[in-house]
């Protein structure tokens, strides 16, 4: 959920943010709100998701509706991002120019290891998929861009997090600790753990901690302008073992995140039609 994102974001060190719109951080909630297992929503699953009151959310949906990004649905009462959100998306994937390094050296990783391989951003207290590459196999997970992902629980958002430097943790500490209390003391506890196996192996994990069934490697990039993206390397937990992931998808991808680093620094060879680089 996204509650309080308003407040929060309008937040900063000294105090209020008095340039912060807190009407248009409201309209872009209701459109985080969307997920792709979840396409459509209504007034008041919109609500419970944002926090927002229902009569602030009916209005915002009809604004957003009225100009594109939302679409109603009457059979089913309920709102679906409209055509008006993909330019954006669309601009935005292609002003990333870290996916056109990225892609090459992620699909032949996954050829390699029968993995799916996915580079992330962070959003808010989730990661976003803005690329994702699956094996050609019958079995893979079945994410794809756009996918949002819990950050502290899964293998990219912990790479994102033991490689960002102490505030952007500790505010990521305070804003996972104010939603989710009764769960914080084992969150940290992974999150703690991320950072030593960071710092120690170059990569981190997620053995079941998200999702049971799944089990995967994450590792972070470090792009020229400051920002800290992630990628992961994983499989149903039946065809990828602990030992796999810790021996070897981990230290595979650590190598193939710091080649991607290395290009986009432009300290690096650009990929080969070759395979990834073995660790």
């Amino acid at each position: 959920m996204r509650k309080r994102a308003v407040a929060e974001a309008g937040e900063e060190a000294g105090g209020e943010d008095r340039q912060f719109v807190a009407a248009i951080a409201r309209g872009f909630d209701i459109l985080h709100a969307f997920r792709a297992e979840d396409p459509m929503l209504g007034n008041q699953e919109l609500a419970e998701r944002t926090g927002l009151p229902r009569a602030t959310v009916s209005r915002l949906t009809h604004t957003l509706t009225r100009l594109g990004y939302l679409t109603y649905l009457p059979r089913f009462a309920k709102y679906q991002l409209g055509m008006g959100a993909v330019p954006l998306g669309q601009l935005a994937l292609a002003n990333m120019g870290i996916r056109r390094i990225a892609a090459p050296l992620m699909r032949a990783l996954s050829e390699e290891t029968n993995a799916s391989t996915s580079l992330g951003r962070r959003d808010g207290l989730m990661m976003l998929y803005v690329e994702h590459v699956s094996p050609r196999t019958a079995v893979a997970l079945q994410l794809e861009v756009g996918s949002r992902l819990p950050l502290a629980l899964t293998a990219m958002g912990r790479a994102w997090y033991a490689r960002s430097d102490p505030a952007a943790r500790a505010a990521v500490d305070r804003e996972i600790a104010l939603r989710q209390p009764a769960e914080w003391p084992a969150i940290r506890a992974g999150l703690l753990d991320a950072v030593a196996m960071g710092e120690s192996l170059g990569f981190t994990a997620s053995l079941g901690d998200w999702n049971p069934t799944v089990h995967a490697a994450g590792a972070a990039i470090a792009l020229p302008g400051g920002e800290i993206v992630a990628l992961n390397c994983g499989a149903p937990a039946f065809m990828l073992g602990r030992e796999q992931v810790l021996g070897e998808i981990g230290p595979r991808l650590a190598a193939v995140a710091r080649r991607i680093e290395a290009m986009a620094q432009g300290t690096g060879p650009a990929p080969n039609s070759g395979a990834s680089q073995r660790p």
